[in-house]
């Protein structure tokens, strides 16, 4: 028995139609270097020929359009859906009908696939320039709404003007439709704004071979200024929501909450959205809205319902699969050479951050380059960031592994030991040997860390279940290992992350004795919630609390003995963002060239810092916790020379089942 293939396109599992016999196939006949796309023209004469006459291609297109075909392609059976087939044969944009491209072919099936998923509200997608995303949509709304009674297709775009452009593409389109595939419209053939097929007339249908009074569709497509409100309380059929990553006028985030409902009936979804996009600016609105969604549509990750959280499912294919110039006579992608034509812009560019970071995102390798920062709006060098994650993608096994700190046998004060877990509350990229840890010495008649030379801590806490806006933020910590020239390749780096809000603010506070006294280090604390610094105290732990920096003091609180640093006051700030700043130009980003790697592998952290805003410091508390353990890095202990054990990296874990191990 003959099995339908299933294809993986862009993380969603897609069954395609069972392919028929080789005698359905289109081309089937020809040589293989003459089977290729080509397209089916109206039969000579049509104006001519009776209604009869006319009868037999009718049927044969209504059928293609609304099943697709298979052709043979250089020796390929090939499916293309019906609105794909309605597209290339049917569909004349601006340079004439459009070429058969294999990167369009999986963007259909993907699209077809969303519209028969009952829990798929459409689908959104980056896109690169001159993709021709525009045209592709303005053919899905023609397609849906001129087959459908009482259907409704409405068109956004980033500015009211460039809805408008969008609807003239649609009406471009129909003009050039053949007769068949035209409802009778209601008023001129080139409207303004709504494309309305509220007539009734004569018309040749795919069910009879005579001409015969058609019923009046009832449906329109229309288009809409730029605002959140847009379409609330319409129901639609079709919703293309254009260039969604650039808007500006309004949140379109806000615009997919108000119009999603406009999309079904109760539990049941009887429209689809299309949403395509290049990103704009991260650091503007429509960018960082955009990101929103896209997160929340991961096909992979669904609810209960068996829904992503945005109800749309997200596509991306890379900047040169299917770049124009570099397609073959089979509209296959030629990606080797496409990909070498853009690195050698990307080289070209490469001592400009700021072009660079912006052709990147116009012409994305991956869903995380259309999301870059541009370097110009970076607090930090957002190149140097960027090569260091794009590295870390590439590994095989991360550089970091999960786990937990706790009391060994439940014994607070006792000893503090490592327990992995791939949900743990740290991420650890660095342990030390099993008899360097719990190091304490005694000062002043009470214990203090050994390490406080070699490793520091940093952390921004909270003290509140939750903030004042009803946030749940979380709060950050960090572990860092201070420069030691005999071990250069593993020093200088931060070693320990905890991004994190347990359940109780004093779960937290032991959370950071125990981190504190595993690595045998001080903790310098954002002391304008002085909850951490009290409960440390309180429990024996002053000692482990790092008094201010030298270097943050200004001449009013130079010579005072305090516990802790104060987040506010623009000599910290600076301090803290200077601090940074020397770190990523320092020990982040990768060279191709000598292969060299920053020292930097908490992907939370990097990202963090390439989103940082120095006005709007309080939504970055990794990059806030990171400063401030820079800061105590800083600081010059003076301690007695002892010998001591080497400190080494332990073996990384095995993350992969459901209990780590170690890789021996």
């Amino acid at each position: 028995m003959a099995r339908r293939q299933k294809v993986n396109i862009s993380g969603l599992s897609i069954e395609l139609p069972l392919k028929p016999s080789k005698e359905e196939i289109l081309g089937h006949d020809l040589a293989k270097a003459d089977q290729r796309w080509s397209r089916v023209e109206l039969p000579s004469g049509w104006d001519y020929l009776t209604a009869r006459e006319k009868s037999g291609f009718v049927q044969q297109e209504y059928d293609r359009r609304e099943n697709g075909l298979w052709f043979m392609n250089n020796g390929v059976a090939t499916y293309i859906t019906g609105s794909h087939y309605f597209y290339i044969n049917w569909c004349k944009i601006d340079i004439g009908y459009p070429e058969y491209r294999d990167r369009d072919r999986r963007f259909f099936v993907f699209w077809e696939e969303c519209k028969k998923d009952e829990n798929c509200y459409g689908m959104q997608m980056i896109k690169h320039r001159r993709e021709g995303a525009s045209w592709k949509g303005a053919c899905m709304a023609l397609y849906d709404i001129t087959q459908n009674y009482n259907a409704h297709g409405g068109l956004l775009s980033k500015t009211g003007k460039d809805a408008r452009e969008l609807f003239e593409k649609v009406v471009y389109m129909f003009r050039n439709l053949p007769p068949f595939f035209q409802p009778i419209i209601d008023g001129t053939d080139n409207p303004k704004s709504v494309l309305s097929f509220n007539k009734p007339g004569e018309r040749i249908t795919k069910t009879t071979k005579g001409v015969q009074k058609s019923n009046a569709l009832n449906s329109k497509i229309d288009w809409r200024n730029t605002k959140e409100n847009s379409y609330d309380s319409t129901k639609l059929k079709y919703y293309m929501c254009d260039e969604a990553g650039k808007w500006e006028e309004a949140d379109v985030s806000k615009n997919w909450q108000i119009v999603k409902p406009c999309l079904s009936v109760g539990t049941n979804i009887v429209g689809k959205c299309f949403m395509p996009s290049t990103v704009n600016e991260m650091t503007k609105g429509g960018g960082q809205k955009y990101k929103a969604i896209w997160d929340d549509s991961d096909p992979e990750e669904r609810d209960g319902n068996g829904r992503t959280k945005s109800g749309l499912y997200r596509y991306f294919t890379p900047a040169y699969d299917g770049y124009e110039g570099f397609i073959d006579e089979y509209g296959n992608s030629n990606i080797e050479d496409a990909k070498q034509y853009l690195d050698n812009i990307r080289e070209s560019l490469k001592n400009d951050t700021s072009k660079l970071s912006e052709h990147k995102r116009q012409f994305p390798y991956s869903p995380e380059e259309a999301f870059r920062i541009d370097s110009k709006n970076c607090a930090f060098d957002s190149e140097k960031i960027y090569s260091q994650l794009d590295y870390m993608e590439g590994l095989v096994r991360p550089m970091t592994f999960k786990g937990n700190l706790i009391w060994a046998a439940g014994q607070k004060d006792g000893m503090v030991t490592f327990v992995p877990d791939k949900n743990g509350r740290w991420e650890i990229a660095w342990l030390p040997d099993v008899n360097d840890r719990n190091e304490v010495i005694k000062r002043r008649g009470k214990w203090a860390p050994k390490n406080e030379a070699t490793i520091v801590a940093g952390v921004d806490p909270y003290d509140h279940k939750t903030t004042t806006d009803g946030k749940r933020s979380d709060a950050a910590a960090y572990v860092f290992r201070k420069y030691n020239p005999s071990m250069p390749a593993e020093t200088h780096m931060f070693v320990a992350e905890y991004i994190n809000r347990p359940p109780t603010v004093q779960m937290f506070y032991e959370d950071m004795i125990m981190m504190c006294k595993f690595y045998g280090c001080q903790i310098l604390v954002e002391n304008n919630k002085i909850g951490l610094i009290n409960y440390m105290e309180q429990r024996g732990y002053g000692e482990y609390l790092m008094e201010r920096p030298e270097v943050t003091h200004t001449k009013n609180s130079r010579g005072q003995k305090i516990k802790g640093l104060p987040s506010s006051g623009e000599a910290v700030i600076n301090s803290i963002i200077d601090a940074i700043q020397v770190y990523v130009y320092e020990a982040v980003g990768y060279d191709e060239d000598s292969g060299a790697i920053g020292r930097c592998f908490f992907p939370n952290l990097l990202l963090d810092w390439a989103e940082f805003e120095p006005d709007n410091r309080t939504k970055y508390d990794a990059s806030m916790a990171s400063g401030i353990t820079l800061l105590a890095a800083q600081k010059n202990v003076k301690v007695k020379r002892q010998p001591s054990k080497p400190i080494v990296f332990v073996k990384r874990y095995d993350n992969s089942g459901f209990t780590s191990k170690i890789i021996r």
